[in-house]
């Protein structure tokens, strides 16, 4: 099948991930059907091989010079390394074997290589941080000076726009190594003795004589075809036979996709396949906005957002109210979770403190009910980013906006407002809301841009005044953080905290998007610094509201009845089985929809929605109520509500 896309002169191509399950196979030669567990076994046969070899190649060039070297990216006689791991590896003369009496095509060496390749590359990153961190320690490595964070960031490679956090994270690894060992570490190979191989088989080096894949004419299907060991260790080229395996793409690959060879891992004892897809996509624009969206983020309201204009005249104004993406219900559920999780694992540690033979079988069970938790821990998180980007989106593209602003928060950490409260903020879904926001808004061609948080909430939307915070509007003398006020007398502005802060953030971004730089490894759109010229003009003009003193009748009168009556059907209803007495008449039929159902206690660990007795007590968390009715979000604007056929009826009686 062909690998070019075709592009008009107004798209690009990206390429992205689906996740899809193999569930069977048939071997070519014999016919025979391949269940699923068998197909798993003779694929994680062949993910023992690949990631022995790709073990031994770490072993070996697990150290500064050898990474130094293949970072380079010029090999001894100064010619230009290819971009492939593998070939790379290959012109070093890093080479590996299979082990003795074991017979493997070279494909199965290349996927070894492409992946011990991969891990040293990106080792290279973390060596330079930690030789940049070690270099400048500070006197106190809880809380560095400002001397000392300049230093740290010219120590680094590309620090300058680092977050503080990684240095932070980094420096606490450092601390751990010191008070095991009472020294500092050499370098991030002393501090990362050990390095762990994943089982996977990446297709995606391979040629047709390993692996092809080919597309159904439905499109919504793929036939993989690769060679796969007949047994453990196989020692002839015998032992190896041709396996098809029909894939279903899952819905969100499109149709005119051009499929890629995927990589394949064994997870939970199934056979999974990472399908890359390339695709053609709307070009973005890193300037020339006019109308963009806001978005702020928060704890209970995850996230507020609204849309401002940038007029002709240089003026910048709001369309609407704004609205809310609320998810009290399912952080409630994620933070059970992570009480329960942490109650696992300080068991597991008091097993093993004990040191009893006896408690082994404990430790186990335990084991795997920690797996089973952090599994739905994963689940939440992604259901819930795939949710709020979704409608983040679905908003963007109601008003027609073309870009949608957010505040970079990656380097907030929580601190001072109480144990419970920091928590929650740190397990907040951020980083992956936004790699979905974006993953779903290049579909139709909107950019998303990061702007700095620095005084989104502080300062007023309207005149740039610092605001003062109170509790509530119907109690502006008591300080609190909800509530913001407008000290100016000229402004007066006052609001909700979060539909003030996405009004600096939509200004902010539309002031500023002539700052606008792309990232050239990651593609991401970001404005790193605000401007003070430019942040002067990041001011929300209010609209003069509209008055009409003229009240004399401009058109028809809406007819009513003369009492309030019941809508009814039009015609009778059909005749029913005569029931017990005391039920409704006839007219609109009941849905039997009952209540959302209820426990019968509200302490009830992980397993159910409920709102905790301790902590934030979000509101409309019903017990075992589930997800989706517990993201509660505004609706996007095109959704136009059903016409009302009985606006010109009467009361039938």
């Amino acid at each position: 099948m062909s690998r070019k896309l075709p592009l008009a002169e107004s798209e690009t191509s990206r390429t992205a991930c689906a996740r899809a399950l193999v569930r069977t196979g048939v071997e070519e030669k014999t016919g025979e059907v391949l269940a699923g567990a068998a197909l798993v076994e003779r694929v994680g046969w062949c993910a023992d091989l690949v990631s022995g070899m790709a073990g031994a190649l770490l072993d070996e060039h697990w150290n500064t010079t050898d990474v130094d070297m293949l970072a380079s990216g010029v090999d001894a006689g100064g010619r230009k390394l290819p971009s492939n791991a593998w070939m790379a590896l290959r012109r070093l003369g890093w080479t590996v074997a299979p082990p003795e009496g074991v017979q493997v095509n070279d494909r199965i060496v290349r996927m070894a290589q492409e992946q011990a390749g991969r891990a040293l590359r990106s080792v290279k990153w973390r060596a330079d941080l930690t030789a940049g961190v070690l270099a400048t320690w500070p006197a106190d490595p809880r809380k560095r000076t400002g001397d000392e964070w300049n230093a740290v960031r010219e120590a680094i490679p590309g620090g300058e726009h680092l977050l503080s956090t990684v240095i932070r994270s980094r420096t606490r690894q450092v601390v751990s190594f010191e008070c095991e060992k009472s020294r500092l570490p050499a370098d991030v190979f002393e501090l990362e003795p050990e390095h762990r191989v994943a089982r996977m088989l990446l297709l995606s080096t391979c040629d047709g004589q390993q692996a092809t894949i080919e597309r159904s004419d439905d499109r919504r299907r793929v036939l993989l075809r690769l060679q796969l060991p007949t047994r453990p260790g196989p020692q002839a080229y015998r032992d190896w036979t041709w396996v098809a395996c029909p894939i279903t793409l899952p819905p969100t690959v499109p149709l005119d996709a051009v499929i890629h060879l995927p990589t394949l891992r064994v997870a939970g004892g199934k056979l999974r396949a990472d399908l890359a897809y390339t695709h053609p996509i709307p070009k973005t624009k890193r300037t020339g906005h006019t109308v963009a969206l806001g978005v702020d983020w928060g704890l209970n309201t995850l996230l507020s957002a609204g849309t401002a204009q940038l007029q002709e005249d240089g003026q910048i104004t709001t369309l609407g109210a704004g609205a809310q993406f609320r998810a009290a219900g399912a952080l409630a559920k994620q933070c059970r979770l992570r009480r329960h999780s942490e109650h696992l694992h300080a068991r597991t540690d008091h097993y093993t403190r004990l040191a009893d033979p006896a408690l082994e079988d404990k430790q186990a069970v335990l084991a795997q009910e920690i797996r089973c938790v952090s599994e739905r821990r994963s689940n939440l998180n992604d259901a819930l980013a795939w949710s709020a980007a979704r409608w983040t989106v679905d908003q963007a593209i109601a008003v027609r906006a073309t870009v949608i602003y957010l505040e970079d928060l990656r380097s907030m950490e929580a601190g001072g407002m109480g144990r419970t409260h920091n928590t929650r903020m740190s397990q907040t879904v951020r980083g992956q809301i936004t790699d979905r926001m974006r993953h779903v808004a290049a579909e139709s061609g909107i950019a998303v841009v990061t702007v700095p948080p620095r005084n989104t909430s502080k300062h007023c939307p309207g005149c740039l005044t610092p605001l003062r915070h109170r509790k509530a509007p119907d109690r502006p003398t008591v300080n609190g953080w909800k509530w913001a006020i407008c000290p100016n007398p000229g402004c007066g502005w006052q609001g909700d905290r979060d539909q003030g802060a996405w009004r600096r953030i939509a200004a902010r971004g539309l002031a500023h998007q002539t700052k606008t730089v792309v990232d050239k490894t990651s593609g991401i759109m970001v404005i790193r610094k605000v401007v003070d010229k430019l942040e002067a003009k990041a001011v929300v003009t209010a609209e003069p509201k509209a008055s009409r003193k003229d009240r004399s009748k401009t058109g028809p009168t809406r007819p009513r009845t003369n009492r309030p009556a019941p809508r009814r059907r039009g015609v009778p209803s059909p005749t029913r089985p005569c029931g017990p007495a005391g039920k409704r008449p006839e007219g609109h039929a009941s849905t039997g929809r009952t209540r959302l159902p209820r426990a019968a206690h509200r302490h009830q660990g992980g397993h159910t929605i409920s709102r905790p007795t301790t902590g934030h007590r979000p509101r409309g968390a019903a017990l075992g109520a589930g997800f989706h009715l517990h993201a509660h979000a505004s609706p996007p604007r095109w959704a136009e509500p059903t016409p009302d056929t009985t606006v010109h009826m009467g009361s039938l009686s």
